[in-house]
C-alpha cells in the first residue's frame, strides 16, 4: 500500500497556521533528543505496537511520520504500523529531518526551540 506523503512547504504551512496534527519522530530516541521537528513526538518502529495509543489518542488524528531522509526507511516502518493498528489518517514526510534543516528549518531539542 502507497502511503500517502506531505511535502516540506504542506507541512511548514500546517504548523504555521496552527492547524491540529501530530508529527512523528521515527528515530532513535537519542536523535530524537538531539533535535526533531517543532512539537514532535518520538515514535521509533520498535515502539509503535507498545505506545502508539497510549501516545495518540484519536485514531482519526493527523498524522506525519518523518525520520532523517528519503533513504531512511524508520518513517515509512511507523507510519505502517500505525495504519495497521487502526490509525486512519497517517501521512508520509519523506525529505525529514535533514531536509527541514537544509531549508533553515527551525528544530527542537530536550522540549526547547534550537537552531542548528
Amino acid at each position: 500500500m502507497a502511503l500517502s506523503t506531505i511535502s516540506c512547504d504542506e507541512l511548514n504551512h500546517k504548523l504555521g497556521s496552527g492547524e491540529l496534527l501530530t508529527i512523528v519522530d521515527a528515530l532513535p530516541p537519542m536523535s530524537y533528543a538531539h533535535s526533531h521537528l517543532p512539537g514532535a513526538i518520538n515514535l521509533p518502529p520498535e515502539r509503535v505496537d507498545a505506545s502508539a495509543a497510549k501516545r495518540i489518542a484519536d485514531t482519526d488524528a493527523e498524522l506525519v511520520v518523518y525520520c532523517a531522509n528519503p533513504e531512511c526507511e524508520s518513517s515509512t516502518d511507523t507510519a505502517r504500523r500505525l495504519l495497521a493498528l487502526g490509525f486512519t489518517n497517517v501521512r508520509h514526510y519523506p525529505g525529514g529531518k535533514d531536509e527541514w534543516r537544509r531549508l533553515g528549518l527551525p528544530l527542537e531539542r530536550a522540549g526547547a526551540p534550537f537552531i542548528d
